[in-house]
Parts: structure tokens; sequence; C-alpha cells
């Protein structure tokens, strides 16, 4: 079962509430599935029972799932809609995880105008790494940047100055519908270079100008 957990290897004192996820928030994803870039941010939730450890082997809950990498947050303080200080305040942790994707089925719920639910919020959806105290990251969230190779090529590169919603701002437009709890999650969106996975997949994902990284194998 996952527990947060520090990259130092110590568990984190927070129980395990829910993710929220933003959708689309990199110009440059949308286009390459030819959706339309959104106007504010698209927001979804996966449950508890998503969450997994994303470790030195990663085996899919179902075959045929798509990656998705993306920076994580780990809510150490409630937040809601009228705290009035920064929200990056209640932020005390920053990870990678995978929103993996039933992109099949995502794509034929999407036709039937349905949500996307079983296709994103599935047990086992949300690989989660471990979390690096907010305090070693750089100092200003719009340097921050992370990168997945995949099986020695480069697969993605994240730059969070390039997210259509900066961290922030995200975090203020959450709340205005799902407060934060401490232990709560939220997942900042994914770069271009998403695609499917396959068993003996060797995943290496990797924050910059930081210690973090893990190195992960599809069974």
């Amino acid at each position: 079962m996952y527990q947060h957990q520090w990259f130092s290897g110590e568990s984190i004192n927070l129980p395990v509430g829910k993710a929220v996820c933003v959708g689309r928030n990199y110009a440059e994803h949308a286009e390459e599935l030819g959706n339309a870039v959104p106007e504010r941010p698209l927001l979804f939730i996966k449950p508890q029972t998503a969450f997994a450890t994303l470790g030195d082997e990663l085996a899919l809950p179902r075959p045929g799932l798509h990656f998705e990498t993306e920076l994580a947050l780990l809510i150490g303080a409630q937040l809601s809609a009228d705290h009035s200080e920064d929200p990056m305040l209640s932020v005390t942790a920053v990870s990678l995880g995978l929103d993996l994707t039933d992109r099949a089925l995502q794509s034929q719920l999407k036709a039937e105008g349905h949500p996307w639910e079983r296709s994103k919020a599935f047990d086992g959806s949300l690989p989660l790494g471990s979390w690096l105290p907010i305090n070693q990251m750089p100092e200003r969230p719009e340097d921050w940047a992370f990168t997945l190779v995949r099986n020695g090529q480069l697969q993605q590169q994240g730059y969070v100055e390039r997210m259509l919603t900066p961290i922030p701002e995200l975090l203020r437009t959450i709340v205005q519908d799902f407060r934060l709890e401490a232990g709560d999650v939220v997942l900042t969106g994914t770069p271009k270079g998403v695609g499917e996975l396959n068993a003996g997949d060797t995943l290496e994902l990797s924050i910059d100008q930081t210690d973090w990284k893990v190195t992960t194998t599809i069974t």
C-alpha cells in the first residue's frame, strides 16, 4: 500500500489523500493529441486507490497504458478558497509521478461525451516517486524542470515556465472548487512526448538542479 515517503527514505507523517490533476497545462501536449488548448485549467481527481509507489519496478494495472510524466506537489497544510497567503506556503514537497492513462478508453469516453474517470482514475493509475522537501528545490518555481528518459532516449522535458497556468495560480484555481488537505497531491500537467508503455521499458525520471532521480522498469 502506498505511503508518502521522503527521498531520504523516512516516512512522512501525512495521510494519503486525493490527487487533483490538471489536463492540457502545456500547449504542445494538447496539440500533440489534437486537443484544444483550454482557456482555464481542466481539472479532474484521482482517488486514494489510484496511488502506487514508483520504485525499481512498476507493474502496470492494465495493458496498453500511456504515460504522462508530471511534476507533483505534496500539500502539507490545508489550503482553501479563503486562504489569503501565498499558496506555495502550503506545499511541503515535490516529486514526479506518472499519470497513467487508458488512451483508447479515454478517446471513446470523450467521443461519447462522458467523464474521463474510468480512463484516468482507476486503481494504480498514479505511480509516485518519493518526496523532495521543497526547500531543496530551486527557489523560484518558474525555474523548476524535469526530464523523462525512456530506454536511453530523451522522451519528455517539462519546464514550469512553459505551463499555461503557473503553479501558484493553479493552486488558487483548484481551491475554488476542491479544498486541499494535508496529504493531498497536485499533479501539474505533462509536456509533449507521451506514449504507450511496454513491458521491459526502462524509465529514468529526474528533477533538474536536484539529486532527485528514479529509475524503474516496466514489468
